[in-house]
C-alpha cells in the first residue's frame, strides 16, 4: 500500500476528453468527479494513520503551489521508496494525486503529457460547490448514462466504479429511466436501462457515417471490453502489459471501424525523429473482405493520424 495514499483513492481519474470543447462543462464535470469519488472512496475505507503524520509534507507541497503557482511532478525531487515496480510513484507524485483526487488541487494544463498542478479554487468556477450524497449518485448515474447512452445496471456501476450495484439499481427503480432490449452482435438480448426519450435520441441521430476510423485503445467507445464484445462482435484487449511471447496480436494495437462495425486493428508506431508513422501489421476480421475501396478508406484515415503524430510519411513494415 503506498505510503502517503489508502490503496482505495491511490487511483487518479482523467475527466473525460468529450467535454473538452466547452471550458466552463469539463470544469464543472472534473469538480463533481473529483469531489464524488473523493467522498466516496474516503467514507467507505477511511484515512490512515499514516497519511495522518504526513499531514506537514502535504501541507509544505501544497504551500509551494499556492506561492509558485501551478506546478509539475518535476518541481519536486522525493525518490521511490523500495523496490522500483510498475507504478511505483515518489512519495510527492503519491501526495499530489491524492490531494488532485480529493480535490484540493487540480489540473491548470499539461506540457506535452505532463501535468500541472494548482489550487482547485483558482482553476473551478466560483460557483461550484461539492454535492450532497443523493446528488452524488444521481450524477454519477445520469452522467454515465449519457456518456453510453444505453446500459445495464453493471455497465452504470461500472462505468465511474464509487457507486455499488444495490445503489444504482435503488436509483433506476425512482429515476425517469425505462428499461430497453438491446440485441447483441450475436442475436442475443440483454435487458438495459436508457432515457426516457431514447427513441427521440436515436430519431435525431444523423445517419452513420461509411468512414472508416482507426481509434485509439481508450476510446470511450471501446472502453468497456465485454460491452464492446457483446454489442459488436468485436474482442480486444490491449496488450502493452502483456510480455511480448504472450501476446496475441502486438504491443500497441489500434481497432479500426467503419461505420458501426469493427473491421480489424492494426499495429502502428509513430517514428518523430524521422517523421514517419510505421505500420507495422494489419488485421481484418475474418468475416471481412478487404477489398481496394477499404484500403483506400485505411490510407486516408492514416495520413490523418500521420498529421496527429507530426510525421510526414507512413511507412509499411
Amino acid at each position: 500500500m503506498p505510503e502517503w495514499s489508502n490503496g482505495a483513492v491511490s487511483k487518479t481519474v482523467e475527466p473525460s476528453g468529450s467535454q473538452g470543447s466547452n471550458p466552463c462543462l469539463s470544469a464543472t464535470l472534473h469538480f463533481h468527479l473529483s469531489h464524488t469519488i473523493a467522498t466516496r472512496h474516503i467514507a467507505k475505507y477511511g484515512i490512515t494513520d499514516k497519511q495522518s503524520r504526513c499531514a506537514a509534507a502535504y501541507d509544505a507541497i501544497k504551500r509551494r503551489i499556492t506561492v509558485e503557482g501551478p506546478l509539475s511532478t518535476h518541481a519536486f525531487d522525493t525518490k521511490i521508496e523500495g523496490e522500483k515496480k510498475m507504478w511505483a510513484r515518489p512519495p510527492h507524485k503519491k501526495a499530489l494525486d491524492h490531494m488532485w483526487y480529493t480535490g484540493e488541487l487540480t489540473t491548470s494544463h499539461r506540457e506535452n503529457f505532463t501535468k500541472f498542478y494548482d489550487l482547485a479554487e483558482r482553476v473551478f468556477p466560483p460557483l461550484l460547490s461539492p454535492l450532497t450524497e443523493a446528488a452524488q449518485l444521481d450524477w454519477l448515474c445520469v452522467e454515465a448514462l449519457k456518456r453510453m447512452p444505453f446500459a445495464t445496471a453493471r455497465e452504470i456501476q461500472q462505468f465511474w466504479g464509487v457507486a455499488s450495484g444495490a445503489e444504482v439499481k435503488t436509483w433506476a427503480q425512482n429515476n425517469d429511466v425505462r428499461q430497453v432490449e438491446i440485441q447483441g452482435r450475436d442475436g442475443s438480448w440483454t435487458t438495459a436501462l436508457a432515457p426516457r426519450d431514447i427513441d427521440t435520441q436515436l430519431n435525431a441521430l444523423p445517419p452513420t457515417t461509411s468512414r472508416l476510423r482507426i481509434l485509439s485503445p481508450f476510446d470511450p467507445a471501446i472502453r468497456d471490453r465485454t460491452r464492446l464484445e457483446r454489442l459488436f462482435g468485436f474482442e480486444y484487449r490491449i496488450e502493452i502489459f502483456v510480455p511480448k511471447a504472450k501476446r496475441i496480436w502486438g504491443y500497441y494495437v489500434y481497432p479500426i471501424l467503419e461505420g458501426d462495425r469493427f473491421i480489424g486493428r492494426i499495429e502502428l508506431k509513430a517514428d518523430r525523429k524521422a517523421g514517419a508513422l510505421h505500420v507495422l501489421n494489419l488485421w481484418h476480421e475474418e468475416d471481412v473482405q478487404w477489398s481496394a475501396v477499404r484500403t483506400k478508406k485505411l490510407t486516408a484515415e492514416l495520413a490523418r493520424l500521420a498529421k496527429l503524430a507530426q510525421c510526414s510519411a507512413v511507412v509499411w513494415k
